[in-house]
């Protein structure tokens, strides 16, 4: 055993899990013409996840999505929290299922951004992520880079160099 915690039969850490958010400033008004394709995918998409392999929790209002928060000035910003067994469980779903398709077509829908709009990192197992704590992790990402606190699909840290 490393001071990380027990490792699953399949390779994941049974003490962690892996947080994400990802951000996106929509083209249009959620319920207006530009988001309509969006909007007409997104239960689908959510029930995809919550029936993937790997999936712990995502972030829902009593609708069964996250579209009504908004914890940026710009109200144009929409949210998405997650929580995974592993980054694998996490990359199966985003690139490996019909998500894929959906993550093509996101130029249809959402604007380009300037900064991180996507930010993982590990909590301990049954931690829910906030707000406030992911903000922090997409912030570091943008002024840092990828480090053990906040990184990205591209550039992983594993959890033993996690620092507490």
């Amino acid at each position: 055993m490393n001071g990380a915690g027990d490792m699953n039969g399949d390779g994941t850490m049974s003490n962690v899990h892996l947080a994400q958010i990802n951000i996106g400033r929509m083209k249009g008004p959620l319920d207006g013409p530009i988001m309509a394709g969006f909007m007409a995918r997104l239960d689908d998409l959510n029930a995809l996840a919550e029936r993937s392999e790997g999936f712990i929790w995502r972030m829902q209002g009593d609708d069964g999505n996250n579209t009504y928060l908004r914890p940026y000035d710009d109200e144009r910003i929409i949210v998405n929290m997650s929580v995974w067994t592993s980054i694998e469980a996490l990359r199966n779903y985003v690139y490996g299922s019909a998500h894929a398709a959906v993550l093509k077509q996101r130029r249809e829908w959402f604007e380009k951004f300037e900064s991180a709009m996507l930010a993982l990192w590990w909590v301990p197992a049954g931690h829910i992520p906030t707000v406030d704590e992911a903000k922090a992790r997409l912030a570091s990402l943008d002024a840092r880079g990828p480090t053990p606190f906040a990184f990205t699909l591209a550039t992983t840290f594993p959890p033993m160099e996690v620092v507490a």
